[in-house]
C-alpha cells in the first residue's frame, strides 16, 4: 500500500475515537477475538528482549524482530523463523506495520519512547521495558498517546503482577503502619562501570549499526563500554541505578502509598573529577530525598533512595525476623550482611515493613504493627506479560499500563535524577507544568525533562 494512503487511513481509524487493530486488512475493532492469532514485532532482542521477544512468539507470531547488532540478530532469527530482520525500527514498522497487532521494546533507555510512540500512533499494543522512558516528558507523553489510541499497554517491571506486592500495598492502604512519615529504598546498583570518562574513539565493529543504536540521543563515536550493557551508566543513554531499578524497588511503595508527584528532590553524590565529565557519566553512588506533599488520607513523607554501597541505618530493622536470623547466621559466618544489598523499609507511627526483595513480593511487618486480612486484586494467571496478552484479546488494560500506572511510575523516578545532575541543591518540583526550580540555575537540567531529538528520530 503506498505510504500516504496508508498514513490516511491511520489518520482516519484514529480519529474514530474507537480501539482498533491494524492488520493485513482486518476491520477495526475492540479487541482481539481470544482464538486469533496475535501477531508480534519486537525492537530489541538481547538482554531483556530476549525474554521479551520470546514471551511474545510463546503468545501468537513473530513476524518480525529488530536489533542494532546484525550478530544477535542472526542468533534471533533462528529462533524465530520466517520472522523478517531489521536493525531500524522505523522501516520495519513502515514495511510491517500492517500486519502486525502489537510491540515490544526493549532498547537503551533513551530509544524506548521513540519506537514505543511510532508503534503507538501506527495503533499497535505495546510492551515497554522500564523505565518506560529516559526524561519526563517522554513518560508524560508515552501515556496520553497510548490514551489516545487506546491500546493495550505494559511496563517490565513484573513485580506489579505478584501477589504479595499486591497485598504489602493493599495493606500499605489499609493503614495497617499507621501514618507513614519514611520510605527508604536501596539497591546494589550499578553492576556496571559508572563515574568514569569515556574511552578512546574506536572503529565501529562491522556487525552494529551505530547510528540506529544512537538513536535520538547526540551522536558521539563509537567506543568500547556503551553496547552492549554499560549504556545505562551514560547521561545520554541511560537513567543511571535510580533508572535501573526504582521501578521494580519503588513499585511496592508507590502503589501502597500512592507516591506520585513529589515536591522537591535533593541529591548527594560521590565525587568526581571534571576529568571523567561531571554530566557525562553517572557518579558511582547517589543518595537521593524526595519530598512528597499530602494526598487523600496519606500525610507528607519523605523517600530516601540510596544506591552504589550505600545504606540506610541498620537501625530500621532493629525488631524484626529478618535482622534477628542474619545476626544469628553470622554467628557461624562472619562474613554474613546484616543488611541485604537491595530493599525496602516503611516507617509509620504505629510499626514498619521490611521487603528485601527487589520486587516488594516478600514482606515482614513489625515494631509494634501485625498483618491482618485485606482485599486486593488478585494476580493475572500467567504473570506480568501474559497479563498485557490477555488485555489485548479482551480489552482490558493490564495494571502497569502507561498512562495510569507506569507512566506516573516513571515520571516519580526520573524527578529524582534532576537532583543527581545537580547534587547539593534543593529541586522544586512542579508536576504538573513539568517544572524544576532550583536553588541555583543549573545548566542542562531540562535535558532531563524534555530532550530534543537528533534529526531523523522524533517524539
Amino acid at each position: 500500500m503506498p505510504r500516504a494512503t496508508r498514513r490516511d487511513f491511520l489518520k482516519t481509524t484514529a480519529a474514530s475515537g474507537i480501539g482498533f487493530w491494524v492488520a493485513g486488512g482486518i476491520a477495526p475493532r475492540e479487541s482481539k477475538a481470544a482464538n486469533e492469532q496475535l501477531a508480534f514485532a519486537a525492537v530489541g532482542i538481547g538482554g531483556k528482549g530476549d525474554s521479551d521477544s520470546r514471551d511474545a512468539a510463546n503468545a501468537g507470531r513473530m513476524v518480525a524482530i529488530c536489533d542494532v547488532d546484525k550478530s544477535r540478530l542472526a542468533q534471533a532469527a533462528t529462533r524465530f523463523p520466517g520472522a523478517k530482520t531489521y536493525t531500524d525500527f522505523r522501516k520495519m514498522l513502515e514495511e510491517v506495520g500492517e500486519k502486525i497487532d502489537a510491540v515490544t521494546v526493549s532498547t537503551p533507555d533513551h530509544a524506548h519512547a521513540v519506537a514505543s510512540l511510532m508503534a503507538m500512533r501506527m495503533g499497535k499494543h505495546c510492551f515497554c521495558q522500564k523505565p518506560l522512558t529516559q526524561t519526563i516528558y517522554e513518560a508524560r507523553l508515552m501515556g496520553e498517546v497510548a490514551r489516545e489510541k487506546k491500546v493495550i499497554t505494559q511496563m517490565g517491571n513484573q513485580g506489579t503482577a505478584l501477589e504479595g506486592l499486591r497485598r504489602a500495598a493493599a495493606l500499605l492502604k489499609a493503614g495497617v503502619l499507621g501514618k507513614v512519615t519514611e520510605v527508604h529504598v536501596w539497591t546494589n546498583r550499578p553492576i556496571w562501570p559508572q563515574g568514569n570518562k569515556r574511552a578512546e574513539p574506536q572503529p565501529v565493529p562491522k556487525e552494529l549499526d551505530w547510528d540506529c543504536w544512537i538513536s535520538r540521543a547526540p551522536m558521539r563515536p563509537y567506543a568500547p563500554g556503551y553496547h552492549p550493557f554499560a549504556w545505562r551508566g551514560w547521561w545520554d543513554f541511560g537513567s543511571g541505578a535510580l533508572g535501573d531499578m526504582a521501578c521494580h524497588t519503588m513499585n511496592m511503595p508507590f502503589m501502597g502509598l500512592d507516591l506520585r508527584d513529589p515536591i522537591s528532590v535533593k541529591a548527594e553524590v560521590a565525587q568526581q573529577d571534571e576529568s571523567t565529565g561531571l554530566h557525562d557519566s553517572f557518579p558511582k553512588w547517589s543518595i537521593i530525598e524526595y519530598e512528597f506533599g499530602p494526598r487523600g488520607d496519606r500525610p507528607a513523607l519523605k523517600l530516601i533512595w540510596y544506591d552504589g554501597g550505600k545504606l540506610p541505618e541498620l537501625s530500621l530493622l532493629e525488631g524484626s525476623k529478618f535482622l534477628e536470623e542474619r545476626r544469628n547466621r553470622r554467628e557461624k559466618d562472619k562474613k554474613t550482611a546484616l543488611m541485604p544489598g537491595s530493599g525496602v523499609v516503611i516507617v509509620g507511627d504505629k510499626g514498619k515493613m521490611f521487603s528485601p526483595d527487589d520486587y516488594g513480593a516478600h514482606f515482614e511487618i513489625y515494631a509494634g504493627a501485625e498483618e491482618k486480612q485485606v482485599e486486593y486484586p488478585r494476580p493475572p494467571a500467567g504473570g506480568h506479560f501474559q497479563e498485557w496478552i490477555d488485555g489485548i484479546k479482551t480489552g482490558k488494560q493490564a495494571t502497569s499500563n502507561f498512562p495510569d500506572y507506569a507512566g506516573p511510575l516513571t515520571e516519580m523516578v526520573l524527578v529524582g535524577n534532576l537532583a543527581v545532575w545537580a547534587p547539593g541543591q534543593k529541586i522544586l518540583w512542579d508536576a504538573k507544568n513539568m517544572k524544576a526550580t532550583p536553588e541555583k540555575p543549573v545548566e542542562g537540567l531540562e535535558r532531563l525533562i524534555r530532550p530534543e531529538p537528533r534529526a531523523g528520530y522524533t517524539l
